[in-house]
């Protein structure tokens, strides 16, 4: 069995790749990519705190569904309002979309 300390680092490591992606990307496609690996991240903590902690009892794994439907619902709603935004700007480029600028 994998010890906890290790799923942690992975986690972790896991998470810091997609902050390092949100913070470092100018498109909008590889921030959206950036937040799907830090909710990845949340789900590989979720899940190993599960079977470690009370595998005899499912919390872990619906916690991890539910944040699968939020990613889900976030990459949809995301990338409907980029195409919106690239029909309309012609660009994806994070800043250059000042939209709610007059």
């Amino acid at each position: 069995m994998i010890p906890l300390s290790w799923l942690l680092f992975f986690a972790a490591a896991l998470f810091c790749i997609g902050l390092y992606g949100v913070l470092a990307r100018k498109n909008a496609i590889a921030i959206l990519m950036g937040i799907e690996l830090m909710l990845n991240a949340v789900n590989v903590n979720l899940v190993a705190f599960w079977r470690y902690r009370t595998p005899e009892i499912m919390a872990g794994q619906v916690f991890a569904v539910i944040v699968f439907a939020v990613a889900a619902a976030e990459v949809a709603v995301g990338l409907a309002l980029f195409i919106s935004v690239y029909r309309r700007r012609k660009t994806i480029a994070a800043d250059e979309i000042d939209m709610m600028k007059w």
